[in-house]
């Protein structure tokens, strides 16, 4: 926890300002949090997976997880970690039976989420300041 907790606050307490009472919450207890290390074990992403009653309040649903706090260093950035984040939440996701995964994506990254088969819906709107967009991705049955 201690290494996601690092990368978590180099990218949204350092470089996006997002104070560290938003960015830590009550959720991230239960949440399944994914790490991205390099050979060396130095840590380069980070994404967690809230699902069941955690998820239900951010998708309305129970069999819908939220992927969200998706990280990845500024050394990193451009090397395919993201994408291989947001793969092993999704593989989470689908082992534990949820029909797909939602989250709020910051507007600057929706082309990336777009290119993963996540599609947009509903407003923009702020989180921590920063403007987003929440989407959604059905995961492929059994």
């Amino acid at each position: 926890m201690a290494a996601c907790f690092a990368v978590r606050t180099e990218v949204f307490v350092v470089e996006q300002s997002v104070p560290p009472s938003v960015e830590y919450d009550a959720y991230d207890a239960d949440a399944v949090h994914v790490l991205a290390v390099d050979p060396d074990g130095k840590p380069l992403g980070t994404g967690r997976l809230l699902y069941g009653a955690a998820a239900l309040a951010k998708t309305g649903s129970e069999g819908v997880g939220s992927l969200g706090r998706l990280a990845v260093s500024a050394a990193a950035r451009g090397l395919g970690v993201g994408v291989a984040l947001v793969r092993a939440i999704e593989a989470e996701a689908a082992g534990r039976g949820l029909t797909a995964v939602d989250l709020g994506a910051q507007t600057h990254a929706l082309g990336f989420y777009e290119r993963l088969g996540y599609e947009a819906y509903g407003p923009e709107f702020l989180d921590a300041g920063i403007p987003h967009r929440s989407m959604r991705r059905r995961l492929a049955a059994g």
